[in-house]
């Protein structure tokens, strides 16, 4: 999954990352194929080099290593709803088929949900204003729902009435990297297609693991597995921060 979505990542573009499996894939890159990606985290820092991976967007790691640090309105004013971000790399809770996303509750009511989560954080703009926003989430029906127990940053809403289909109300996610796949909005419907399969997983396992009633592309494609290289660019991204943060920031 994490080396599924670096490989996304294009040299020299400009990426708001989000803390936890997106920062692994953005960092990744980095370290990889992309050197000259520029990484924005939401707490001001331009052009992060962290050596290992941060625990929170307010991790020092990020201030030490950047090319500069800004104010957060100018991170969101300036930088990205200016047009200035290529990609938003993110995580959720949940999703739908139409790319919307909870960060917020699950479960009960908002008031006395049965899990409280971090919230929104910047997401919800990322959404509306980066050119692309991939979502990385291991993909189960808890995961991958019918309906979410809450719209933290929208992606489309479905039509009532005669209409059929999906209407825009946020950008939404125009890519879901999965633990088994890849899946990708279609201009069309607005819905979310499988579009590719890890190696080894078919799509009726991916049909398993999500709550509604997912397409899937004619012609499926299956992504290139790791290469030794990734591989132990990844793992030795994970062993520095394990010894760093004593496993607080473990791998995905």
């Amino acid at each position: 999954m994490t080396i599924a979505a670096a490989r996304r990542l294009r040299n020299g573009s400009v990426c708001f990352v989000g803390i936890g499996p997106p920062s692994a894939a953005a960092n990744l890159a980095r370290l990889t194929h992309a050197p000259d990606v520029v990484l924005i985290y939401e707490s001001g820092t331009i052009g992060a080099k962290p050596h290992v991976l941060p625990l929170s967007i307010g991790d020092g790691e990020l201030a030490d290593t950047a090319d500069t640090v800004v104010s957060v309105p100018e991170i969101f004013r300036y930088w990205l709803q200016g047009g200035r971000v290529d990609v938003g790399f993110l995580g959720a809770a949940q999703i739908d088929k139409f790319g919307n996303i909870n960060t917020t509750v699950i479960g009960g009511s908002y008031e006395a949900p049965q899990v409280r989560l971090p919230g929104a954080g910047g997401a919800p703009e990322i959404v509306t204003a980066a050119k692309e926003v991939a979502i990385l989430l291991k993909q189960t029906k808890r995961t991958f729902v019918e309906r979410l127990d809450f719209v933290t940053s929208s992606g489309y809403f479905e039509r009532r009435g005669g209409n059929g289909g999906a209407k825009v109300r946020g950008r939404g996610a125009t890519t879901v990297i999965s633990d088994l796949g890849v899946l990708v909005s279609d201009p069309a419907t607005n819905e979310l297609v499988l579009a590719a399969v890890h190696p080894g997983v078919s799509a009726e396992q991916v049909r398993n693991a999500t709550g509604w009633e997912l397409r899937a592309a004619e012609n499926l494609e299956i992504t290139p597995k790791p290469s030794a290289s990734e591989l132990a660019a990844l793992r030795d991204l994970h062993a520095r921060t394990a010894a760093a943060h004593g496993g607080a920031a473990g791998a995905e």
